[in-house]
């Protein structure tokens, strides 16, 4: 962050001062007062079962010199009305400043958001110093409190951009407008919040239609309904995928006994092998996007290749873990919707060893078609999995679709039990469900 006195950010954010207005920020702004920095921000924000403005003491302790919140504190603290229309407003200010030497990327997606993001920020960062969302921090409060961490020597900005509503990125890209929109796909997470598929492409468009001008969308050739949002924009457009008109395409996928994909990345008349520390072949079309994000800015192929052989994931995404009875964990249990647990279960299918077992918790916000989805789901983990495990009353229908490979438990506890007294040497279980599941929970006991 860009070093600001509380006078400053009280003028940007249309507040008061309380106490000393000299004092100056110059550490990330953080919601979490255990997670401040020497010199931070504490946002304190009073909510319906607790109040931040009470942990202001705590985050000063960590580190924190000063609070934005609507209601004076131990530390000087900076008044406003509205503490989040506060922190937009600050946000925006501070990369203005910065814009004419940074270069802003927006991605977003149904599925893939997060790793592609750590992807892209591996890429970008082998060219110039680079922030990008912690996490899955994609939301209102996250954008923000990402923009907020860009420094003066800050060159490229990844902003990871989630949405439950259509209308949602376009107010993120109120805040800035990106230099490339990345859209990966457009699936059925959310399903039941957009009501539709045709509603879930209009709130993904909304990142090219927040285009800055002259800014570049990176599409994904492989999904109709992002071709499409080519029509969005006026300026230049590039693609990935497998398909044969891709711009940065895909080819000579192979996937090693652990799952570990190895491509060719073509851009052009240009090729770079890839070979993934990451499970999954998925991962190759992730790469694709990273990759062609990269070059629109100006990161060559071969240099994006390499910065890839080393990349790491946020947590909790297709985590391997060896366990000390000799089977190996897949730790994916961040999130889940139809589309991701698949690609989850073909990583499932490809790693060589002994039996493989799904265990899968509800998929949320699915709305009307829930029930049809986790059936759906569960007939296609029978054909990835030996063994198919569904946690809790909500994940059923998943074990009336795997049939006879079925077993339903209860809860999270009983899939523990279960599962320490059926995991062997050389087998494998992926662990998935959405995050309300808390499946991270099972994945942490068995390690």
């Amino acid at each position: 962050m860009i070093p600001l006195s509380l006078a400053e950010i009280a003028a940007v954010a249309g507040g008061t001062v309380e106490g000393d207005d000299t004092v100056t920020v110059n550490a990330p702004a953080v919601l979490d007062g255990r997670q401040a920095e020497p010199g931070g921000l504490f946002v304190a924000f009073a909510g319906e079962h607790t109040d931040g403005h009470d942990h202001a003491s705590q985050a000063g302790r960590s580190g924190a010199v000063a609070v934005l919140g609507s209601r004076p504190t131990e530390l000087p603290t900076v008044v406003v009305e509205d503490a989040q229309a506060a922190l937009r407003a600050l946000a925006s200010h501070l990369v203005a400043r910065l814009r004419d030497g940074l270069t802003v990327v927006g991605l977003t997606g149904s599925q893939g958001k997060t790793s592609t993001k750590d992807l892209l920020a591996a890429v970008l960062s082998s060219a110039a110093p680079t922030i990008a969302t912690i996490g899955s921090l994609n939301n209102e409060l996250g954008v923000p409190l990402t923009m907020l961490r860009a420094a003066a020597t800050t060159r490229f900005l990844v902003l990871e951009m989630g949405a439950r509503h259509v209308g949602d990125i376009a107010a993120l890209t109120g805040l800035v407008a990106p230099d490339l929109a990345v859209v990966l796909n457009v699936g059925k997470a959310h399903l039941g919040e957009f009501g539709s598929r045709e509603a879930i492409a209009r709130a993904k468009g909304e990142l090219v239609r927040g285009l800055a001008p002259g800014g570049t969308a990176v599409l994904n050739a492989d999904d109709p309904r992002v071709v499409a949002m080519r029509s969005l924009t006026d300026g230049p457009v590039l693609t990935f995928g497998r398909s044969g008109h891709a711009d940065v395409r895909v080819l000579d996928l192979v996937l090693d006994r652990r799952g570990r994909p190895s491509f060719t990345l073509r851009a052009a008349d240009v090729s770079a092998h890839v070979a993934l520390p990451l499970v999954g072949g998925h991962q190759a079309l992730n790469s694709s996007a990273a990759v062609a994000a990269g070059l629109a800015a100006g990161v060559p192929l071969d240099v994006a290749a390499a910065a890839l052989a080393t990349v790491s994931l946020s947590k909790w995404r297709m985590e391997p873990r060896d366990l000390a009875c000799g089977a190996t964990l897949l730790n994916d249990s961040y999130n889940a919707n139809p589309d991701s647990v698949r690609a989850a279960l073909d990583a499932l299918a490809a790693i060589e060893g002994g039996r493989r077992f799904a265990v899968l918790g509800e998929m949320r916000e699915l709305g009307d078609v829930s029930e049809a989805e986790h059936r759906a789901v569960g007939e296609y983990a029978a054909s990835r999995a030996d063994v198919v495990v569904a946690v809790g009353e909500a994940a059923r229908p998943i074990a009336d679709g795997a049939g006879e490979r079925a077993v339903a438990l209860a809860d999270n506890d009983a899939a523990v039990d279960w599962l320490r007294g059926h995991l062997a040497a050389g087998e494998v279980a992926l662990v998935k469900a959405s995050r309300g599941a808390r499946l991270d929970e099972v994945a942490a006991a068995l390690a």
